[in-house]
């Protein structure tokens, strides 16, 4: 009898459930990769679903920051409409003071007054000078990406949402490869809403929407002509139902700022492409080697070439050296299972672009995120906590305005037995008429002309605006002083200062997640600087002479950096007290008119030293040396400091000891 043949897929099912690739795993599950693009396709929507009540809340929380502050939806007789249409229809005028974007500007204005910026630490002390080295190339790369601007604008974002991304890479851009740093919308993000930690580090899932030219998307993902022919029938199969729809929006207005599709862009003209980032596991050696302390991890594939190999080197080694058994630093190893980032780029229709383990050395994904203050995932906004009393303070304006439009404000009141056969408009304008004469038979009661005019301020609406005024910046912590207001006539600058101090105090933890972000941010522009700075490099801060070095990926790739928040150099504080100090050596003698320019901050310190290096040839030529151009210390003198100036006078006045 002949034996019935079964499907392999069929009788290797527990097999298939049980491989712990889960990469391996999902393309056994799936009959092809649309299939399998699909389920994470699905997967980040739901991520993506969730978060619609970020997205909302942040909308509100940005149209009250500016100034859009009676858009909230109300019912009334079983009809929607908006607060502003509301007021409208009852002969209203919907009044507003924008308070909220006052102290949102001034923290901002706190956070730039700051100037701090991060500096690397070499972990081993003999590698210092490396870590100053790429100090200067971390801010190199801040500078290239304008980070001044775009922490400037995120921390708005920050004060307004709750929630920023910035997405670090290597790449093609004006015409130049480089690391570079994206602002993320965070309306186009979905994390993992799962997680609790609120430094992130449970996070598993993250991804980002992305609408592209499809010029856009042909450049960066067709490899080859085949992969474009693909590209081309992906989006043209997708895109064919909406080939003559556009919804062009307003250039920086209208709804068309929020997605409200998570496949479908509202811009028929673009292609959207969904990129993810998810944590898969495999399992993997980690190994320990005795000999040089390293701990790292290989593929299962890797062990017997990589590992056994090498210890069965270290033995034949050992024995040719007369070392025991016992006492060879053999590399140990384990299995476990390995979790690791892996990124899919996919199209609407779940086909995948795109797809790999990650390319970047730190081994994550190259998105840095901070949501404040994020206690049990809950996002709660700057902006959020005074939208209350913000709406309050419109309602009493708004109140006030209508009170006063209402009441009397000298109106005439005429009895008609006054006017006796006088016409009311020549009465009416004989009244107002300066000098005006009005003949009229007094009644019999008595009765005249009387003017009302009601007075319609003191009913407590003034009191209970400055208690709203005092009751926000109590929450917000933004008070007068730190807005540069002093709060009575002839306050003492020891209070002012205190106040000032106090008020800095309030917003300190809000700050300081900040400065965390910048932190996180940084250690992903240093790896990726080790990973893709590949060629030597010469990097030259602007307006900083003693900050040009040579970048040499020899000696800095392997480095370990710590990374701290220090008071910028560019601050003029900072350079006030460099230079002093500076100033101080050089009088002592003990540094040199070059070695004062190089490391100091003076104005034309790069011509000045140009000068002093050219007289010193011409002394080791025999020739005698020129002075410091007169025309350069004019030219220097027309727009520097004059303290500055000075310090630099007396430097350029010891030409024959700076080149003894």
């Amino acid at each position: 009898m002949e034996t019935k043949l079964h499907r392999l897929s069929r009788v290797t099912l527990s097999k298939k459930m049980g491989e712990p690739d889960s990469i391996k795993r999902s393309r056994m599950e799936n009959a092809d990769d649309r299939a399998r693009g699909q389920q994470v396709l699905l997967e980040a929507q739901r991520y993506w679903d969730n978060m619609s009540k970020f997205r909302k809340d942040r909308e509100r929380n940005k149209r009250y920051n500016y100034g859009d502050q009676w858009g909230d939806v109300v019912c009334v007789d079983g009809q929607r409409m908006t607060e502003e249409e509301y007021i409208k229809s009852q002969g209203s005028v919907p009044l507003k003071t924008n308070l909220i974007r006052k102290q949102v500007n001034t923290v901002i204005g706190l956070f730039l007054s700051q100037q701090n910026e991060p500096t690397c630490i070499a972990r081993d002390r003999d590698e210092q000078r490396q870590a100053e080295t790429m100090s200067t190339v971390l801010q190199y790369n801040m500078q290239l990406n304008r980070m001044k601007e775009v922490y400037a604008n995120s921390m708005e974002e920050f004060l307004m949402s709750g929630l920023i991304m910035h997405r670090k890479w290597c790449g093609w851009r004006d015409n130049k490869v480089d690391c570079w740093t994206d602002y993320v919308q965070p309306n186009n993000v979905f994390i993992d809403t799962n997680m609790r930690d609120f430094r992130g580090w449970d996070c598993s899932f993250i991804g980002e929407i992305h609408d592209l030219s499809r010029e856009s998307v042909l450049e960066r993902f067709a490899k080859s002509p085949a992969a474009y022919e693909r590209l081309v029938k992906i989006y043209d199969e997708s895109m064919s139902a909406r080939r003559d729809v556009y919804t062009w929006e307003q250039f920086g207005y209208g709804s068309g700022q929020v997605l409200k599709d998570f496949l479908m862009p509202r811009d028929a003209s673009l292609c959207r492409v969904i990129e993810v980032w998810r944590n898969e596991s495999k399992p993997r050696y980690r190994c320990h080697d005795y000999n040089s302390g390293e701990i790292y991890k290989i593929d299962i594939n890797d062990l017997g070439p990589v590992v056994i190999a090498e210890n069965q080197r270290r033995q034949l080694q050992a024995r040719q050296a007369g070392i025991p058994e016992e006492d060879i630093p053999f590399i140990t190893y384990e299995w476990f299972m390995d979790s690791y980032w892996y990124y899919y780029f996919l199209s609407p229709t779940g086909d995948i672009l795109e797809e790999g383990e990650t390319p970047y050395e730190h081994k994550s994904h190259p998105y840095v995120f901070k949501a404040y203050p994020f206690i049990d995932g809950e996002i709660h906004s700057f902006v959020n906590d005074i939208i209350d009393q913000q709406r309050y303070v419109n309602r009493l304006y708004t109140l006030y305005d209508w009170i006063m439009r209402a009441s009397a404000k000298g109106v005439l009141m005429v009895p008609e037995e006054c006017l006796k056969g006088h016409d009311p408009s020549e009465f009416t304008e004989n009244w107002a008429k300066f000098n005006g004469v009005i003949f009229y038979t007094p009644s019999k009661n008595g009765a005249k002309p009387e003017q009302v005019a009601n007075n319609s301020t003191n009913i407590g609406i003034h009191e209970l605006l400055s208690l709203q005024l005092k009751m926000m910046e109590d929450v917000t912590g933004v008070n007068s002083s730190l807005q540069g207001k002093a709060e009575y006539a002839g306050m003492s600058a020891a209070m002012f200062n205190m106040q000032t101090q106090n008020a800095t105090t309030s917003l300190r933890r809000i700050l300081d997640s900040f400065q965390d972000f910048i932190l996180d941010a940084a250690y992903k522009d240093v790896k990726n600087i080790q990973q893709f700075y590949d060629q030597k490099r010469t990097f030259n801060i602007a307006g900083r002479a003693s900050s040009q070095v040579i970048y040499d990926p020899a000696k800095i790739r392997d480095v370990e950096f710590d990374l701290s928040i220090v008071p910028s150099q560019t601050s003029p504080v900072y350079r006030a007290m460099a230079n002093e100090f500076l100033m101080e050596l050089f009088k002592a003698n003990a540094i040199s008119v070059e070695q004062l320019l190089q490391a100091g901050d003076f104005p034309f310190a790069d011509e000045l030293l140009q000068n002093i290096q050219s007289q010193k040839e011409q002394m080791e030529r025999g020739q005698m040396p020129n002075g410091v151009s007169p025309e350069l210390l004019q030219q220097a003198q027309r727009g520097a400091d004059p303290k500055a100036m000075q310090m630099l006078q007396q430097a350029a006045a010891y030409p024959v000891r700076a080149a003894a």
